[in-house]
């Protein structure tokens, strides 16, 4: 069993990535609807951005507060790892 891992900021994260989701849900209904695709492919940038901005703070908050500042060896390659995902 893993150890909870829980920051500060992850409540916001949390919030933010359940707005995108209801954000989603309504442009899957928009296309069900038959709603014009620049409408929807607005609101899907939207959502895009939306999960992108979660996604930075997640990876924000890690390196602030999860990487030693000792810089240990360990401590590069799991900043290289999480940093393909910007």
């Amino acid at each position: 069993m893993t150890e909870r891992h829980l920051h500060a900021s992850h409540p916001a994260i949390i919030a933010r990535l359940k707005r995108a989701d209801g954000h989603l849900r309504s442009v899957i209904a928009m296309i069900e609807a038959g709603k014009p695709c620049l409408a929807v492919a607005q609101q899907l940038l939207a959502v895009e951005k939306a999960i992108a901005n979660a996604k930075r703070e997640l990876i924000h908050d890690h390196m602030d507060h999860c990487l030693d500042a000792e810089g240990s060896k360990t401590d590069r390659d799991e900043l290289r790892t999480i940093a393909r995902y910007l």
